[in-house]
């Protein structure tokens, strides 16, 4: 049985798809199994990965799944301890797995351990800007609950996790476009604490086909996402200081009012604005942002 079981997720990446699989070979820790998911790839992916059976497992899905029922699969047939997940137009540094693997070994609170990393391009670049509007992802290591109510800390790629964490929690929740991480991780700090390596041991790959730059579809994952949340922060009273927890519900309330004006809701989007001011009357962001709710939706995107 293999320590680690990488979920290697790919579709329509032939381009990058090679160099993030040499990057697995390259890896200092060798005690693994490659579990390479195909989502209904049409651009010579599926005959890439054909051509490397013998280096993996290869699971064709007949049409297109979506990531998150894709890494399902993944989770159905994976026999590791710990799961990697890999995105195949991202990269690892050589000494990835083997740093994530000594912290879970030597940490058994920890459910969940992710890394350092940047940003680079189309043609393997670092970037030095914020491509994605936010900078990568970085936390402490314990308990960052908290951390994940205001943004998603986590980069996929960047993550092991212990597989006894998804058999307790069930796997990713596949209604969701490009959350579904999120809510994964975050369902995982809910109940145990969660790692953090300083080193940049993963490289994030941005370009035009990024899921990410689907900005509805993100934007509709994102009120899903927080309406979930909100009912669940009573639950944490007593775990967290009260003032840390109520400024961490005041966001997430903001949050709310946000994304409802963008999927053209505004006056539901005041009505989050309100109860976020209600927690937190210091919020002036909130305040401007129920002036320019009743601007057009495409003035009230450009003001954010």
């Amino acid at each position: 049985m293999p320590r680690v079981s990488i979920l290697f997720t790919c579709y329509n990446h032939l381009k990058y798809l090679p160099i993030a699989w040499q990057s697995i070979l390259d890896q200092t820790f060798q005690d693994y199994e490659i579990i390479a998911l195909d989502d209904g790839s049409t651009d010579g992916s599926r005959e890439w990965l054909s051509e490397h059976s013998d280096q993996a497992k290869i699971i064709f899905n007949e049409k297109n799944l979506g990531t998150y029922a894709t890494l399902n699969v993944g989770l159905e047939h994976a026999s590791g301890e710990y799961i990697a997940v890999f995105n195949d137009d991202d990269l690892w540094a050589p000494t990835k797995l083997e740093q994530q693997v000594a912290m879970l070994d030597a940490n058994p609170k920890i459910g969940l351990v992710h890394t350092d990393g940047y940003f680079i391009d189309g043609e393997g670049k670092e970037r030095q800007d914020s491509p994605l509007g936010f900078d990568f992802p970085r936390t402490e290591t314990g308990d960052i609950l908290l951390a994940l109510i205001y943004a998603n800390s986590i980069i996929a790629s960047a993550v092991m996790a212990r597989k006894s964490c998804f058999d307790e929690l069930g796997g990713f929740n596949p209604d969701y476009f490009g959350s579904g991480d999120w809510e994964m991780w975050y369902r995982i700090a809910e109940k145990h604490d969660v790692g953090y390596l300083s080193d940049p041991l993963t490289m994030y790959r941005v370009h035009g086909a990024n899921a990410s730059h689907k900005l509805e579809r993100i934007w509709r994952d994102d009120e899903k996402l927080r309406e979930w949340i909100e009912p669940r922060i009573a639950s944490y009273h007593g775990r967290f200081p009260e003032q840390e927890l109520v400024a961490a519900e005041a966001h997430n309330f903001a949050c709310l009012g946000t994304v409802k004006v963008l999927n053209n809701q505004p006056a539901a989007g005041r009505d989050y604005y309100k109860r976020s001011l209600t927690l937190n009357p210091g919020r002036w962001q909130s305040r401007a942002r129920i002036l320019a709710s009743y601007l057009p939706k495409s003035v009230f995107q450009k003001l954010l």
